[in-house]
């Protein structure tokens, strides 16, 4: 398992192998036309960013992800250069259904009455985390630091986008969005599939005691490895902690894969609360499940 770097017409993003069965996308900055301080690819429609400017963002990273998704895997094409699948949709960014995020544990089942909800249609629903078993309907997840994480079942076939930030991940959202996908839609942990974008790291994750204090509380002395204290302040490794929680969850170690960039150490790929402010653009994850052939 790994994470692939792709770029389609200048579009940037990643892929993780474990989930090459469905399409699914972890975006950069790189490849749109949004203006400074949201400068290039921002998929944040709430930014402040011209909501045009956005709308093509989503159009381009969409149809980037479908290139690759697409492209016959014998072919010595470049990336760059997309290939029609057969039998297989391309991803509809109309269709695409955007959390609004509020750093909370809500995991909200998606239905098809939900598309377009957050781009082309008000969001009348705040959620952290996106769940769904209805083909063709892209999920959306926002970070600038924040750990998301894409989920998918290839037994039932249903797909999750979680957003989860320190006070998620101490609420235990990747559990409950495991669980609400084994209660909704026949899910089975062990089959689940993880994928870890990319989120601020160890090295640049510095805080008080509070942080640490909530892992404590919902993890007990197994949050203990990913909580480094140096000075007077504690260094979190929140991918770490995500990917604990998956575990405890049901999910193998094998099926979970960790990204391991550092949002905060790359302003030039990412965008970095920490590291810009609100002035800034996002990142999302996308997933989104098909229909069997």
């Amino acid at each position: 398992m790994a994470f692939v770097t792709h770029e389609v017409n200048g579009v940037v993003f990643l892929t993780s192998t474990l989930l090459s069965g469905v399409p699914h996308g972890f975006s950069t900055r790189r490849g749109g036309v949004s203006r400074p301080p949201w400068d290039s690819l921002n998929l944040g429609p709430s930014r402040g960013d011209d909501p045009d400017a956005v709308k093509e963002n989503y159009r381009r990273f969409c149809a980037a992800v479908s290139g690759v998704y697409h492209a016959p895997t014998d072919s010595a094409a470049p990336q760059s250069e997309a290939a029609n699948g057969v039998g297989r949709s391309e991803i509809d960014s109309r269709r695409a259904v955007l959390a609004k995020q509020v750093h909370e544990t809500t995991v909200r089942p998606v239905t098809a009455g939900d598309a377009g909800k957050g781009l082309y249609r008000e969001r009348d629903f705040t959620a952290d985390a996106l769940i769904t078993d209805v083909p063709d309907l892209p999920l959306v997840v926002f970070s600038a630091d924040c750990g998301i994480l894409l989920l998918h079942d290839p037994v039932s076939g249903a797909v999750g986008a979680v957003h989860a930030g320190w006070r998620g991940c101490a609420g235990g959202i990747v559990e409950k969005a495991v669980r609400q996908m084994e209660r909704q839609y026949g899910a089975d942990a062990p089959s689940l599939r993880a994928a870890i974008g990319p989120c601020i790291g160890p090295c640049c994750f510095e805080t008080d005691a509070d942080v640490p204090d909530a892992m404590r509380k919902a993890l007990g002395t197994d949050a203990e490895p990913y909580l480094v204290r140096r000075g007077v302040k504690w260094h979190v490794d929140l991918a770490g902690l995500n990917r604990l929680w998956l575990i405890r969850a049901g999910v193998p170690e094998e099926n979970i894969d960790v990204c391991g960039i550092c949002t905060a150490c790359h302003p030039e790929d990412y965008w970095s609360h920490r590291k810009m402010g609100e002035a800034r653009g996002v990142q999302t994850a996308l997933i989104m499940g098909e229909a069997a052939e």
